[in-house]
């Protein structure tokens, strides 16, 4: 299930929770841009027992962002075989989907902030959608946060 929404500070947000477990959750919010070629936003996840959020994932004006990705997903609702992946140029985020039967699927989002540095660390969370309208919606709400039209 999926909601473009407003947050509790009236930014807008898009919430994402897999329709197996409604405590398991994406949000995107605190969106801002400094100049026309980029636009950052934190990314938070949740489960039970986790919480994680990486405050300034980067989508750049010149590649790829996830709203296409996402598009592509809900396009191919009767499913695909193996697995389908998008990241960020800095690697901070990245989704990963598979198609299961009965038309759904599992969205595995993983934050990895400062993904270079040693030490660092990575967290990860899988939401199911159904593969058509629920796809559809997400990467709608996701093209108009980004876009900042919400």
């Amino acid at each position: 299930m999926t909601s473009p929404d407003r947050g509790i500070d009236g930014k807008p947000v898009v919430t994402v929770r897999s329709m197996d477990n409604l405590s398991v959750g994406v949000t995107l919010c605190d969106r801002f841009s400094f100049d026309q070629d980029s636009v950052h936003y934190a990314v938070e996840l949740r489960a039970p027992g986790l919480t994680a959020r990486v405050d300034e994932v980067v989508a750049w004006a010149w590649d790829s962002d996830l709203a296409p990705f996402l598009g592509e997903l809900a396009a191919d609702f009767r499913g695909w075989d193996g697995e389908r992946s998008w990241r960020t140029d800095d690697g901070d985020l990245t989704v990963s989907a598979a198609f299961r039967s009965g038309g759904h699927v599992g969205l595995t989002w993983t934050v990895r902030p400062w993904p270079d540095a040693v030490g660092g660390w990575s967290a990860s969370v899988t939401t199911w959608l159904e593969a058509g309208e629920q796809m559809a919606t997400l990467a709608s709400g996701v093209r108009h946060f980004l876009a900042g039209e919400q």
